[in-house]
Formats: structure tokens, sequence, C-alpha cells
């Protein structure tokens, strides 16, 4: 057997079983065993035996003792315990231990069968095991402990002796004990066979297979990363093989293998290598071989996971290149090919260039390799699990093998990152390491066997890299291993990180690349969505998780751009996405990062004041567009067709403002935090409500207004008293003046700021609780968005903005944020009034409107308009719907989309310090489950039609629909009836925002 006919994967982790497989019997030397095991465990793959015998056995056999990072599992007694090896020996995990009625049916169910038996004239010993029985059927001293090797000639003579008895085959006296277990009361029994024995029991390997499976799941390595290996897959005599259990459902993806003699053939599926234990052990050399040569690994296939692209329009592949960018710890690689469109290497809040050029600085590209033929055709697969990026050329005849390679940006060490590539020999040259951005100087060069490249920005920042690159040679083809360390700093040249990238180097990529699954492991554990019943939704909100932590880090401060890291949309600056729709879905999967957010907001409180004085003005006006130093880095003006057009929103948007106070509260309301006296968080909020003072004007009336202001809803410019504005405004001065200190403001300005509260018009009709979106907003043309076109789509583009302008068409909900940011401000009962008139208004043509009108509607006791509206964001850069994502990813989408989901959906909100959930379903969901952060806890809430489960790690008080709230630790099951919500209900309209 050749290395040809074994596996075509180099797998994470390899499920074995003992007696037959990796021994020929329990009385021989198994040190080749374990010196290859341990070598596995060495480079990170996770080993797992199951065997039907005592740990003892396996262990006094094997005597593995593994350092790590791979794990070594011990299944035994056919899935009745789990064991893991440590430095000092197996330490058990878990045990299946049978009750005493348990125990009774299994002697009750042994004695039946062995009286069955006998009565046809058949001897049999019944032996007694953990949680099961084993009936012998040769009870033969010369078939006392046969050898595997011996299995054709034992099933011969089992079977020639249960003829002698008049029965049929195995499987006859496995349907027997199968008979006499239920007879006896057992409620789940487990008949199996290994040709001398029939067992009865309350577990078996399929047990075994489903716990491993849960554990290597839980450090990030699927089915479809694990090969098995048995010797029993296929029947014996009629019953089922003991290996056959090992095929669950859950291991489908797995790459299956037998080496055992199996006389009446193998199942489907499964690869028959036959050759026993010798085959075993060059299975196993062939996996450390595959590691040594530096071999691509794969990746696990689910379709819940993954995203698959084929394809070479060169349009798409730019779209490719932002879809599949991989980021950790504030830095990303865009997902680029060969010649990458945009720079490749980006870090958040490490900018260049003066005013409104300033941009993100791009990094050393160091992802590009020579192929000659470049590939005609690749396959992309981007597995959200476990954060790598693989590509598998399509195989040509005329280049022989095809190009395949595997990416990361390790979750697990910040700045690491690692790249393989094979291909023919003769078509892959490893090339220039490090690639300078287009437009950028960029110093290089070497120090010991590494390289080492880095770009400065004229702001005094930086970012620097370190790579260590190998080559290696197995058979016709050459692999290519590069491991790089990045570092950054925003306003200094960074240290190289050269004892970084050493560390790196000594790891190796194999258990870098095992500790970065297992951190996004760990990640999904935290936060996430399960929805059974609509598997392209669930998919596309992992893709948004996955992305929002991507461009994320616990970090002194967090710049966060409305594309992200992943392109160059937007130059990375800062908006109010960040604040309003990033932050909060921030907060609930990562709150280390949310307040690393809010840290970038307040260390740029004073040029915020700086622009308020410079505009004869009080307090702080933070600026639209913010990048390096908090400076309005709004452009002047942009291209609109052939003409420049002034861009209004660096003058006219003013509610960033309240938006940025508003985010400073929403990160400490879910982080469970009160403001401190002398905060600079307090100071925010005192500086952000003088601003409304000095910014509002006061008739003669007593009404106070907000003149040309532009809101959300973009269309429209220069307006006077929009409601969004001056709400959040209301707002702004409400939560400063319930919040600050005395030592922050004195009693009577907090007084004047309730005052000025009360006197700002909002726009509302008390009669009919519809808001008018800004002064003048009804005398325009009543034109609805589908009169003009289909939504979603830029009416402004289409149809001229001063078409638009004069009509009733809006961008996104701007009345109807006010529903979602602050819904104590605005009348009872007003979002059902406001969703009828605005929402036929609303063309979405801004990215950020899908998601808020999906959590209206959840809200509003709509779930299944809600659903089509969360559907619609959660693929806007999946579908590239707004032919924008090339440039990079639409964050808060993302960040809105995940937010209809626990805000909308499940209803989550909080209060003085109390989660409060109020779930909807929509017809399409049986039910849903989501994790998230809140409060410093863990939670996770499955919803369905009858019920609302809520598990918290911790104590936490928690409010199910209109339940009282209770403090709950771990479990907690309330009978609900989950449907459409009362929306006539207070409660249908609070969000979690208010201090």
């Amino acid at each position: 057997m050749g290395r040809h006919d074994l596996p075509d994967i180099t797998a994470a982790a390899v499920v074995f079983d003992w007696d037959g497989t990796a021994v020929p019997d329990r009385h021989s030397s198994a040190g080749a065993v374990r010196r290859r095991v341990e070598r596995l465990c060495s480079l990170g793959v996770h080993v797992a035996v199951v065997s039907g015998t005592h740990v003892q056995n396996v262990d006094g056999q094997l005597r593995a003792r593994p350092s790590g990072p791979g794990r070594l599992l011990l299944a035994t007694n056919r899935g009745s315990e789990l064991f893991e090896v440590e430095p000092g020996g197996p330490v058990l995990r878990e045990r299946r231990w049978a009750s005493p009625l348990e125990d009774a049916g299994l002697d009750k169910a042994a004695a039946d069968l062995r009286q069955q038996l006998s009565a046809v004239g058949l001897h049999t010993d019944v032996v007694t095991r953990l949680n099961r029985r084993k009936i012998d059927l040769i009870p033969d001293p010369d078939w006392a402990d046969p050898p595997k090797a011996r299995l054709t000639e034992l099933l011969v003579a089992v079977t020639r002796r249960l003829a002698d008895a008049g029965l049929a085959d195995l499987k006859d006296v496995v349907c027997r004990a199968t008979s006499a277990a239920v007879g006896a009361g057992l409620a789940d029994p487990r008949v199996t066979s290994d040709a001398k024995h029939v067992e009865i029991g309350l577990t078996d390997k399929s047990d075994a297979m489903r716990r491993l499976l849960r554990e290597l799941w839980q450090v990030g390595v699927g089915p479809g990363l694990v090969i098995v290996v048995g010797d029993e897959f296929g029947s014996l005599g009629g019953a089922a093989g003991s290996d056959s259990f090992l095929l669950v459902s859950r291991a489908r993806r797995a790459t299956v293998v037998s080496v055992g003699a199996e006389p009446c053939g193998v199942p489907p599926g499964v690869t028959h290598l036959a050759g026993g234990p010798a085959t075993f052990l060059a299975l196993l050399d062939d996996q450390l071989a595959r590691h040594r040569h530096r071999r691509v690994p794969g990746v696990d296939r689910d379709e819940r996971w993954t995203i698959t692209q084929a394809g070479d329009d060169p349009v798409r592949l730019r779209v490719l290149e932002t879809l599949f960018t991989l980021g950790a710890g504030g830095l990303a690689v865009r997902g680029a090919l060969d010649a990458p469109s945009v720079p490749v290497l980006r870090a958040a809040g490490v900018y260049h260039q003066q005013g409104s050029a300033q941009r993100l600085l791009p990094g050393p590209d160091w992802t590009h390799v020579r192929l000659r033929p470049r590939p005609k055709e690749v396959v992309q697969v981007l597995d959200l699990r476990t954060g790598v990026l693989l590509r598998e050329e399509r195989e040509l005849a005329d280049v022989g093998r095809p190009v395949r390679s595997l990416r990361f940006v390790s979750a697990a060490r910040p700045g690491t990152m690692g790249l393989r590539v094979e291909a023919a020999a003769h078509r892959l040259a490893p090339g220039t390491v490090f690639r300078a951005p287009e437009g950028l100087p960029m110093a290089q060069g070497r120090v010991g066997g590494q390289r080492w490249a880095r770009v400065a920005s004229d702001l005094g920042g930086g970012m620097g890299a370190v790579a260590q690159q190998a080559v290696s040679q197995d058979g016709d083809l050459r692999c290519v291993e590069r491991l790089v360390v990045v570092t950054s700093h925003r306003r200094r040249q960074p240290d190289l990180g050269l004892d970084a990238a050493s560390d790196a180097v000594r790891h190796g990529f194999s258990p870098l690349l095992a500790a970065h699954r297992a951190a996004w492991a760990r990640r999904w554990s935290s936060a996430g969505a399960s929805l059974p019943d609509d598997p392209q939704l669930e998919r596309a909100l992992r893709f948004a998780l996955f992305h929002l932590w991507g461009a994320i880090a616990d970090a002194d401060e967090l710049a966060v751009g409305a594309r992200g890291l992943s392109g160059p949309g937007y130059s990375g600056h800062v908006f109010w996405d960040a604040d309003v729709f990033v932050l909060p879905a921030v907060a609930t999967i990562d709150p280390a990062a949310a307040r690393a957010m809010v840290r970038y907001r307040l260390h740029r409180l004073d040029p915020a004041r700086a622009r308020a004085r410079a505009e004869g003005r009080h307090g702080a006006r933070f600026p639209w567009e913010s990048a390096a130093s908090g400076d309005d880095v709004t452009p002047p003006t942009v291209r609109f067709g052939a003409e420049p057009t002034p861009v209004m929103s660096g003058r006219q948007e003013e509610h960033i403002t309240a938006a940025v106070a508003w985010g400073v509260l929403r990160e400490a309301a879910w982080g469970g935090r009160r403001l401190q006296p002398g905060s600079a968080e307090l100071a925010l909020l005192r500086d952000t409500a003088r601003y409304w003072v000095s910014r509002c004007t006061v008739d003669a009336d007593g009404a106070a207004h907000i003149t040309g202001v532009v809101g959300p809803d973009e269309y429209h410019e220069a307006v006077d008293d929009n409601a969004f504005t001056n709400v959040m405004a209301r707002w702004n001065l409400r939560a400063a003046a319930a919040a600050v200190s005395r030592r922050a403001a004195s009693p009577d300005e907090a007084r004047s700021w309730l005052a000025l509260a009360d006197a700002l018009v909002d726009g509302l009709d008390a009669s009919t609780g519809l808001y008018e979106q800004f002064r003048g907003y009804h005398a325009l043309a009543p034109v609805l968005a589908a009169d003009l076109a289909a939504p979603p789509y830029a009416a402004d583009v289409l149809f001229g903005r001063q078409r638009i302008a004069a009509t009733q068409v809006i961008k996104q909900p701007d009345v109807l944020m006010l529903h979602h940011l602050v819904p104590d401000e605005v009348a009872a009962g007003s979002l059902l009034p406001n969703l009828a008139y605005y929402g036929p208004r609303t063309s979405h043509g801004s990215s950020l409107s899908p998601a808020i009108m999906a959590s209206l509607l959840a809200r509003a006791g709509s779930p299944d308009e809600a659903l089509s509206f969360l559907r619609m964001a959660a693929q806007i850069d999946l579908a590239d719907a707004h032919g924008m994502s090339a440039a990079g990813l639409h964050l808060a989408a993302m960040g809105g989309a995940w937010q209809a989901v626990l805000m909308g959906f499940l209803g989550a909100r909080v209060r003085s310090g109390t989660l409060l959930i109020d779930p909807v379903l929509p017809a399409d969901w049986g039910s849903f489950e989501v994790r998230f952060r809140c409060l410093g806890h863990q939670l996770r809430v499955r919803v369905d039609r009858q019920s609302t489960e809520v598990n918290v790690e911790g104590r936490l008080r928690v409010g199910v629909g209109r339940r009282p709230p209770r403090s709950v630790t771990g479990t907690f099951v309330v009978d609900t009836t989950v449907g459409r919500r009362d929306s006539s209900r207070r409660g249908a309209e609070e969000a979690p925002c208010r201090t």
C-alpha cells in the first residue's frame, strides 16, 4: 500500500478503535502507536481512542502522556466513560452510571437471553461490565481472547455453533437480545456484537462518538476535519459490526477508514484499506508526513458554517476580497488572491495623511506567491466556524496538481498570521515575502532567518511585519509556509515583534492553527444564533458576527470605521454607525471591545470641545467623520455624477453628538457599570448637553428649535426642527441631568437642561401619534418609495437629488430611529402609526435601514414582516445588494442585523440592572436560540411556541414577557405562547437604552 492509497486529508483529529485497529490484541506492545500519538498531539492534532474495554486496558497498553496542544481522549466501556490523558495519567471527565433499576434490567435481560439460548442447546457465559452484560457465544478456551486477525475464522466458528443450535446467524441472537432487553424494562437498550459476544448495554460506541464530536466541536474541530479508523464497520453474520456505531449522523462529513478484514464488506462512505494495525500506523505516519511537509489543511464543509464561492469574474472577485477578509485583534487581511485590487493589510486606528484625505494606513502585503500559470478558476471557502480561508483550484489536466492554500489571522495570538500554499513544484515559487503597498515606501530587511518590513505614516504611526518562510517538497508537490507577526501603533513606529515572531516559529503552524480554531470555538460558544428552520439566515447572521469580531479588539481604544478594516470605503473614518449600530452589538459579544470603542470617543472629547468653541458654541460637538485626532475629516465635496457636490453631512448632521452620548450610556447599561463621579463619561454627557443648549434657539412663545440640520434621512438637507435631531438632543439633555454629579454641573444648570428639553419641539401630532419628520415635510409631494422603484434603491442616484428632495421619499427610517434608540422619549403608542406612515416612504437607500425596520416591526408585533427585512439586512454584503461591497463590508448593517435578533425578535432590553425579554416568533420559525453577554453574564435563551428557556452563568435578574423579574441562576423555563407580541403594551416599545 502506497501513500496514494491513504485519504487525502490533513486532519485536525484522529478517532480510532483500539483492539484490532491500533493493536493486534491486548497483549501486544503499543510503543509504536504511543510515539505517533504523542507527536500528533504536539502538532495540535487531537487524538481519541474508542474501546469497549475499560481504561486500564487501553492506557496500560498505550501509556501515552502527550504534552499538547492536541488532546488525547479515551472513550471506554462502549461509550460509558470519557477520560482525558494528562501528564499524570487519565482523568475521568464523564461517566454514565446505571441506576439500580437499570442494573436489574440488564441482569434480567442477560439471564433471559441465556435461558433462551440454553433452551436450544447453546451454552453461554455472562460477563458483567459497566452498564452492560456480555453474553459469550463461544466460551471455549481456544477462543478465550481471540485477536482481530482471526475474525473471519472466529465468525465461521460462531456461525457453525449457532447453526448447530438451530439459530440462523448472529442477527438472530441480536434480535432475541433486543427483545429480552425491552422485556426487562430497558427504555433504550443498545445491543452489539463483536462475533464472540452479544452485548446488552445502556451505551455503545455511538454514544462515545457523539461525546467525542462534542469535545472536538468545543475546540473548533468539526467532523469534516476528522479521520475515523476502525476494523469492524461491515456486518458480522448479519449483525452490525461494532465499529458501525461510530457512523453517527453528526460524523457524516468525517473521513472513515477500515483497516479490518471486513468479511462482508463495508458500508457506503467507508474506505476499506485492510492491513490491520500496520495500515493504521501507516495512516498515522502519513498524517505526520503531511505536517512535516507543510501540507495545506482542510476545512469542515458544513453548509451552515461556510461561504463557498467559485468563478473568475473580476468584478465579483473584488467583492469576494471583501467578503473573505480575516481579522482579529484590530488587524485584518483582505481576502485578496494574486493581484489585490486594494491594499491587503490594515490596522484599526492607524491613519495616514491629513484632513479629509486621511485614510487607514496600508501595511506590507505578505500574502503574495508566484504561480505560473495563474489559476483560471478558484473555489474559495470561508469557514466562519474556525476563521480560515481555503482556496482550491479546479483541477486542470495540463498543470497537474491543483493549487491549494489556507490562511488565518490568529484569534488566539493577536498579530500572528499564517499562510500555506501547495502546488505542482514547477508552478509554485515562494517569491518575495513582502510587497510595498502602492504609492508608499516600505523599509525592509533581514534579521537572522526572518524577513521584516515597515510602512510609516506621515502622522507618526506605522505598521511593521516579521515573517518566517519555509519551503517543503512532498513528491512532486511544493509547499510554501509563512508565519507572520504584524505590529502597529497609531502615534509612533511600532517595534517589529521579532521575539513574538520567533515564538510563533517555535510553536509552529499546526499548533498555532489549532489554538486559533479553539479560540473561535470559544467565541461561538459565547455568542451566536441557531435558527433550525432558517439555515440561510442563520449562516448570514454568523457571517455578520464573524466580521464584527474580525473588526474589533480589546485595546486602549478602538476606532471602528464604517467599513471596518475590510476595504477602502470611507477611508476607515468613524461615523455614528459605530456608536448606534456596531457598539450595541459588540457590547453583547465582546464587552471589553465595546469599552474600547467608548474610549475612542472619550479620548477625542477635547477636539469636540474645540470645534464647538470654533463655531461660537459651548460644550462639545463631535464630528460627522472622525479619524486619528477627532477633528472632522468629512470631505467638503464628492463626485455625484459629473459634477462635484457639496457634502452637507459634515456641517449639518449634528445628531451624531447625541449619538455619541447615547453609545456611552448604552455600553455602561449593558455592561452593568455605574458612571463614577468625575469620570470622562460624565464629562462627555455634560459637554454634549451644553452643546445643545448653545445650539437651540427659543422663540417668543418659549418653544425651542434646532434649525439647518440633516437627519438620518440624507435626502433632505438644511431642514428645521428635524424630529430625530430634536428628540435626540432632548434625550441628551435629560440623560445628562439625570446622570451628572454636582461636581460636573450645578443644580441650576441641570434644571435648565430639563427646561430646555421640555421646550424642544418634536413635530408630534398628539391626535394621530404621528411625528412630522421635519418642519414642512408633510407639504412635500406625497410620493411613496414604491411609486418610483422597488426598494431597496438609492433614490438620489436614480432620480436626482433635487427631484427626491421635493418628495416625501426618504433614505432610511428617520423618525423611526427614535423608536429604536430612545423609545421612552416618544409618545406611547406612536410606533405603529409611524411605521405605517414612514415605512412605505422609505427607499432603504442606506444599508442601515432594513435592520432597524426588522427590529421595530418585531417589537410592533409583526414578526413575519420583520423577518423579510432581517433577511434583506443580512444579505447586503453577501448578495452585494447595494453594489458597493467591493469597497468594504457594511459593518453597521451587520451590527443592526444582530440587534434585530436580540432587541427585536428576542425583545431584550436592560433596565436598572435587570434583563427583560419579550420574544416573538415569525411563522417560518418553530424555534430559535441566541447566546450573548449582558450585565457581566453569559446567557443562552431558547424560544419556541410553548416556552422560553433561559440559562444564566452566575446570578442575574431576568424578566420574561409580562412576568415580574426574578433572580435567576442556571436554567429556568417559562411557559409562554410565543407568536405576535401585543403591541398595545407599553413594554412593546421599550428598549434597553435608558439610564
